[in-house]
C-alpha cells in the first residue's frame, strides 16, 4: 500500500501546491525528504539506510520469534513502515542507497509523511501499549509470589 500510494502521488502531486483535504489540517503535497523524520539526519541518508537495513533484518528476526499476538501486530507495522521507507532509499534518486523517501501527507505545517511513517508510528504506539500491559501482570506475580507465606512443614532441607 505505501508503495503504491507514492507512486500515485509522484504522479498526481505537485511539490509547490498543497491540496487541502481537511482545511488547513491535513492536506496532500509531494515531498521528498533525505532525512528520517522532521528531516532529522538529511545530510546523512546513507547512514539512515545502513540503520534502516540493520533494524528489517532485527525486526523480521524478532517478528518470528514473538508469541503475542498484540506483540506480532506491531512488529509487522514497524516492519512493514521500515520496509516501505528502505525500499525508497535503495532505489529512489539520487541513487542507490542515497535516495529520498517519498512524502505526500500533510499535516498543517509541522511536517509531510506518507503511510510507511503512519505504520510506524501505529507499531510503536502499539508496541508501547502491548509493553505496558505485560509489565504490571508480571510485577504483581513476582510481588504475590514474595509476599506468599512459605509452604507449611517444611522448606528446603
Amino acid at each position: 500500500m505505501d508503495q503504491v500510494t507514492k507512486a500515485v502521488a509522484v504522479s498526481t502531486l505537485s511539490q509547490e501546491a498543497r491540496r487541502p483535504l481537511l482545511g488547513d489540517l491535513l492536506g496532500l503535497q509531494l515531498a521528498y525528504n533525505p532525512g528520517a523524520i522532521l528531516s532529522f539526519g538529511a545530510g546523512s541518508t546513507w547512514l539512515l539506510t545502513l540503520i534502516g537495513v540493520v533494524a528489517v533484518i532485527g525486526l523480521a528476526v524478532a517478528a518470528v520469534r514473538v508469541r503475542s499476538g498484540w506483540a506480532a501486530a506491531a512488529l509487522g507495522l514497524i516492519l512493514g513502515g521500515a520496509i516501505g521507507n528502505l525500499i525508497d532509499r535503495l532505489f529512489s534518486p539520487p541513487s542507490f542507497g542515497i535516495g529520498r523517501v517519498t512524502d505526500f501527507l500533510a499535516y498543517s505545517d509541522w511536517f509531510i509523511g506518507n503511510f510507511a511513517d503512519i505504520a510506524l508510528g501505529a507499531g510503536v504506539i502499539l508496541a508501547v501499549i502491548v509493553s505496558a500491559r505485560q509489565q504490571p501482570i508480571a510485577s504483581r506475580d513476582e510481588e504475590s509470589s514474595a509476599s506468599a507465606p512459605a509452604p507449611a512443614g517444611g522448606g528446603a532441607r
